[in-house]
């Protein structure tokens, strides 16, 4: 399974481009899921959404598509990933969970100040949920910042949970840190960056979760065919050894993130 997309959807930049002028801003997540399989949903790092949202988001899109879920920045950056088992059951009873059977990876990408320390990581992957069921009993846990009325703690699908951590430490390029995440089945990200964090992504878990920042300039510009042929032969090669695959492009300042998107999909469709 390949699954393309896009970093988040709703951007100026991309509207009467992408986005054919006319477009209501509440057709834009439509839009996008006619003419891609996945789309990373980065709202959610900045603030806790609400179960309406997700459900709202969920029925934009067809039944096959998959989100991927970033994780809240309160977590990574602020708490820095310590005695956050009631914030990470705050972030769950928000409405993930709401999205069912389209629910994908979770996302943790991590402040680039924060080492890698073996026992602070261990113990934040000893609290991550690895199924629907264990992040509705996690979320069920929440503290009054959710509301009862506004909290969704039912799993509607009996499935695993992915995790994907994207670190910015040069730290976490190491045996010992690769050995953790794949004791936990946690992919570490293959994240581009033009070249302003560390590149280390590798096999650490059954599937492949790559981000695609910027090839020349972070966040902006397009990449090449040639680097676009280069992506493509490497998915094809994870796919035939039956490794699922999700890429999200996130170089959206000058709207180049779902034209890529949507030239690697052409690479990689039959």
């Amino acid at each position: 399974m390949i699954r393309i997309g896009v970093s988040g959807w709703r951007y100026a930049g991309w509207r009467g481009d992408f986005y054919p002028t006319g477009l209501r801003q509440k057709d834009e997540l439509s839009h996008v899921g006619e003419r891609m399989s996945s789309v990373e949903i980065n709202g959610s790092f900045y603030s806790l959404q609400r179960p309406t949202s997700y459900q709202r988001w969920r029925s934009s899109v067809p039944d096959d598509f998959v989100f991927a879920v970033k994780g809240s920045r309160y977590v990574t950056h602020m708490k820095a990933l310590r005695d956050v088992e009631t914030p990470l059951a705050n972030f769950f009873a928000s409405g993930p969970l709401a999205l069912g059977p389209t629910l994908g990876p979770l996302l943790w990408q991590l402040p680039e100040r924060l080492v890698f320390d073996e026992e602070l990581v261990a113990t934040f992957l000893g609290l991550l949920p690895r199924s629907h069921g264990e992040a509705a009993t996690l979320a069920a846990r929440h503290d009054d910042r959710i509301v009862d009325e506004r909290a969704f703690t039912q799993a509607e699908v009996t499935a695993p949970l992915r995790h994907a951590f994207e670190p910015r430490h040069e730290s976490w390029n190491s045996p010992t840190a690769r050995a953790l995440l794949a004791d936990h089945g946690a992919a570490l990200v293959h994240a581009d960056t033009a070249g302003r964090f560390p590149t280390m992504g590798d096999g650490t878990a059954d599937f492949h979760y790559v981000r695609l920042h910027g090839e020349q300039k972070l966040y902006a510009g397009g990449y090449s065919d040639e680097t676009l042929d280069a992506w493509a032969g490497r998915l094809v090669q994870w796919d035939a050894a039956g490794e699922d695959t999700y890429v999200y492009f996130d170089n959206d300042i000058d709207g180049r993130a779902p034209w890529d998107a949507l030239h690697l999909l052409d690479r990689v469709s039959p």
